[in-house]
């Protein structure tokens, strides 16, 4: 298990990251004897690794997750080092990476559709010398996956802040080297997000500019200092919302908060917070809900929510004392359920286990059963992902990668086909027009160690006669905003081996199918074009 794996390279040599300001400092031979502790870990820094395995499941405790809607994923894989960042492609696959190492390993649905019983395949290795933890990522309007920077890199986890970067392109599996922006010494764990009109932005960790990736150049535009930035970017969480501005909580500059203006390239204030949720110069996952509000978790136990049409804040519940420690979110998921509740763990103080799984639902945190390693799991090494069923996945570094399956409902929020052809041919490209094809929010949360946001549509087809899924790999989506009434059209590839006949299909957006609409595909021996438009 990563646990064990990564505590074995660990005790070679761990160097300690000392701050955005400093250098990286090297532990003397006696101080490398032995695993650091997560006390002498900086705040604000998450450590390389989770916690120590201390507690023994109990078959009690797993009956009680599985009871509570928890299933673990069957198919087998190998991890060299642990299971870590989960990406949804928009050909309906998972891509999750192997922490620490070039290797990503890619999960497909089975012909049902089901993740739980999937198959996994390794996907191409990184670039050479680039095996990050703890860094920017974002699947593009053109269906490619970029990632950027990362806080440790290389066997080991080593603290690095690198500036390294790759594109993926899930079509010819292949990745290639982006450079970063000129002049930025670092970007480590830099805070990302894709614009409503498709352009990538990035934060440096531990300055307060940003640069704009433009996806036909492959260069960067910076944008700032000097645009109104009052803090460094170092461990915000960056929510886009309906009007196509971002929100972020600053973590320097508390208890205040600005919004970042596409359009004018300004940061404005956004008000002070009723209270200050900052803790060890970390904080929790920001959720946008569809009823306009965000959700803000803090790193102290206190929560509270920014109205997005009126720019007020309030207090909500905090987490709860359990034991006589305050949970909070020191680093940490969250995830949208599609009706509209947000998932999210806590654990007691800095990076320490164990972690209590809640659902928010815009004014009460109520408490369910988490996957059953959550007795040894903090906040900090858990990752949530919506899946295109509604379903959540969630990795821990451990080997057991867990899927929680929610009983409600969220038709409500579904997306809403306006125009597609009657008729499809295997291996070929068509196209799909409609209404909220983004969802209503990025559907999933960290912060600056880790961005896994999900506003693009996938399209998914059932054959009639066997109940066969398929999903269509989608590119050049035309807008990107969230909660949106804006028409948008996306591009989709229909696979050469799919069932042809009579079927259905339905655009995808958080885990949530539009109506379906019939369709009738065609065999066809036509081979794929290469594409990487926008």
């Amino acid at each position: 298990m990563r646990r064990l794996l990564l505590a074995i390279s660990l005790v070679a040599a761990t160097p300690v990251f000392g701050g955005c300001g400093s250098g990286i400092q090297t532990p003397s031979a006696g101080a490398a004897a032995t695993l650091p502790s997560l006390a002498s870990l900086r705040a604000g820094h998450a450590p390389p690794v989770p916690p120590r395995m201390r507690h023994r499941i109990t078959a009690a405790e797993v009956s009680r997750s599985r009871a509570a809607g928890w299933q673990r994923v069957l198919a087998p894989v190998s991890w060299s080092s642990g299971p870590g960042t989960e990406l949804l492609m928009t050909d309906g696959t998972v891509m999750v990476q192997d922490t620490c190492t070039r290797k990503w390993q890619r999960l497909t649905p089975n012909r049902n559709g089901s993740y739980l019983s999937g198959r996994w395949s390794r996907a191409a290795l990184m670039p050479r010398g680039y095996a990050p933890e703890y860094f920017a990522s974002a699947v593009l309007a053109n269906g490619n996956l970029i990632v950027n920077g990362g806080e440790y890199n290389g066997p080991g986890c080593t603290a690095a802040q690198t500036t390294l970067g790759a594109m993926y392109d899930p079509f010819n599996d292949t990745w290639t080297t982006v450079a970063p922006p000129t002049g930025w010494p670092r970007i480590g764990d830099g805070s990302s997000v894709v614009l409503a009109d498709g352009t990538y932005m990035l934060g440096n960790c531990c300055f307060d500019y940003q640069a704009l990736f433009d996806l036909d150049s492959s260069e960067w535009t910076q944008t700032g200092p000097g645009n109104g930035k009052d803090d460094v970017n170092s461990e915000e969480g960056w929510t886009l919302l309906p009007n196509g501005t971002v929100l972020v909580v600053n973590v320097r500059d508390t208890p205040y908060a600005q919004v970042y203006n596409p359009s004018a390239n300004t940061w404005t204030p956004a008000g002070a917070l009723p209270v200050n949720i900052v803790r060890g110069s970390e904080i929790g996952p920001q959720m946008l809900r569809p009823n306009g509000t965000v959700f803000v978790a803090g790193a102290n136990g206190l929560n509270v929510v920014y109205n997005a049409k009126n720019g007020k804040w309030t207090q909500t519940q905090s987490f709860p004392v359990v034991n006589g420690s305050q949970l909070d979110v020191a680093d940490g998921p969250a995830a949208l359920l599609t009706d509209g509740n947000v998932m999210i763990p806590a654990s007691p103080g800095l990076y320490n286990a164990p972690a209590y799984y809640y659902l928010f639902d815009g004014s009460h945190l109520t408490g369910i059963a988490g996957p059953p390693n959550a007795p040894n799991d903090s906040t900090f090494n858990t990752r949530l992902l919506v899946l295109p069923t509604g379903q959540i996945m969630e990795t821990d570094g451990s080997h057991d990668i867990e899927i929680y399956t929610s009983r409600r409902s969220g038709a409500r929020f579904a997306p809403a086909i306006t125009s597609v052809p009657s008729t499809l041919s295997a291996g070929g490209t068509f196209t799909v027009s409609g209404t909220g094809f983004n969802g209503i929010s990025q559907a999933n949360a960290y912060g600056d160690d880790d961005q896994q946001a999900t506003n693009y549509p996938l399209v998914r087809i059932v054959a009639t006669a066997s109940g066969r899924v398929t999903y269509c790999r989608t590119h050049g989506t035309s807008f990107m905003g969230v909660a949106s009434g804006q028409s948008v059209s996306t591009s989709f590839d229909v696979p050469p081996d799919i069932e042809s006949g009579a079927g259905t299909l339905v655009v995808v957006a958080n885990g949530i199918p539009s109506a379906p609409v019939a369709v009738t595909v065609e065999s066809s021996k036509r081979p794929l074009r290469e594409r990487n438009d926008r």
